[in-house]
């Protein structure tokens, strides 16, 4: 279970000015670190096909699976055949490279993973050592001509071709890095990806040099019943109506406040990221509808009451960010 971040990293107070000494000395591994596998000092996995990370700067949800979803769209609308792998938070795989079916026990495999797999239609991998995951993953689909890292920024062994920052400005909090704050990696480092991609606030994100930076919202349009998929209503249905949000994400309040722009009078349930749910969690408010994330109802619909509904959101991103990544793939293709 992913505990809640501390408030002191959202505010430079006395607690987070105390750790400041350790995040220095945590920026200086870091930074050695990627320095040794730029420079071929450390063994990085190359593969054939390419490799394109999905991935933040921050501790923290900030949308990196929509935008894994919307990258295996547009990749298969191209003409590519991708595969996906992700370290499988969540779930309990003993760490062996694993494919996950799209029927899997998010119990087991983790919730984001079952999740692309439901959703994209492509092979997932999950494991610890995510360049023994795409190997494993171009093992058993050698069709695969393109892999995406799900949250893959900072697994330096695995080589990459691409790569895309997600992030949210309210994740970043007060812009130091661990532990003083909720920063991997210092915020230079957005100066090296090849694209960012902005959840929310564009004002919030600092510059990033050359590198283009593209808006994202998250949007969806029907909720659809737990219990009995094939029933769906539109959202506008709910409008006025007093629901209840189950949300265990990186940031339920957006989620909450989602909802509450549709015009729904909401009743906030948060739960903490990756949170293992039981029947008990979902046994309030019997006959009121309770709303939550798709990431939240793929653990949840085996026991879900009847008045429990999924709220899918897909990603939209700014024009020109997947031709800047079929550019550079295409680059790849002629060098190679």
């Amino acid at each position: 279970m992913a505990a809640k971040a501390p408030a002191f990293w959202f505010r430079r107070g006395f607690s987070a000015i105390v750790l400041l000494p350790v995040s220095w000395f945590f920026g200086l591994l870091a930074g050695a670190r990627r320095f040794c596998y730029r420079k071929g000092l450390f063994f990085t996995k190359r593969l054939p096909a390419p490799v394109i990370i999905v991935g933040n700067i921050a501790v923290g949800g900030s949308g990196k699976t929509p935008v894994a979803e919307w990258l295996a769209g547009h990749l298969k609308a191209a003409g590519y055949t991708p595969g996906i792998v992700s370290r499988g938070y969540g779930g309990s795989s003993s760490g062996a490279a694993a494919l996950v079916p799209p029927d899997g026990d998010p119990a087991r495999y983790g919730d984001e993973p079952v999740l692309l797999a439901r959703l994209t239609g492509c092979p997932v991998v999950i494991g610890r050592d995510r360049p023994g995951a795409a190997v494993e993953l171009l093992r058993r689909h050698p069709e695969c001509n393109v892999l995406i890292a799900d949250d893959g920024m900072q697994h330096y062994r695995l080589g990459r071709d691409i790569e895309i920052a997600v992030v949210d400005a309210a994740v970043l909090g007060n812009r130091w890095l661990l532990p003083a704050g909720p920063l991997r990696e210092p915020l230079a480092r957005l100066r090296t990806v090849d694209l960012v991609i902005a959840h929310g606030d564009m004002a919030g994100i600092p510059a990033s040099g050359n590198v283009p930076v593209f808006p994202m919202t998250l949007a969806g349009s029907h909720f659809y019943s737990l219990r009995h998929p094939a029933v769906s209503c539109e959202a506008d249905a709910l409008r006025g109506q007093r629901v209840h949000a189950v949300a265990g994400i990186g940031r339920p309040e957006r989620f909450f406040g989602m909802l509450a722009a549709m015009g729904l009078e909401v009743v906030p349930h948060a739960f903490p990221d990756h949170h293992a749910y039981t029947a008990s969690d979902l046994a309030f408010a019997p006959g009121e509808p309770k709303l939550m994330t798709s990431k939240d109802a793929v653990k949840c619909a085996a026991f879900a009451p009847d008045d429990a509904w999924e709220f899918p959101v897909r990603a939209r991103i700014g024009p020109g960010a997947i031709e800047r990544i079929l550019e550079k793939l295409n680059d790849g293709r002629q060098t190679a």
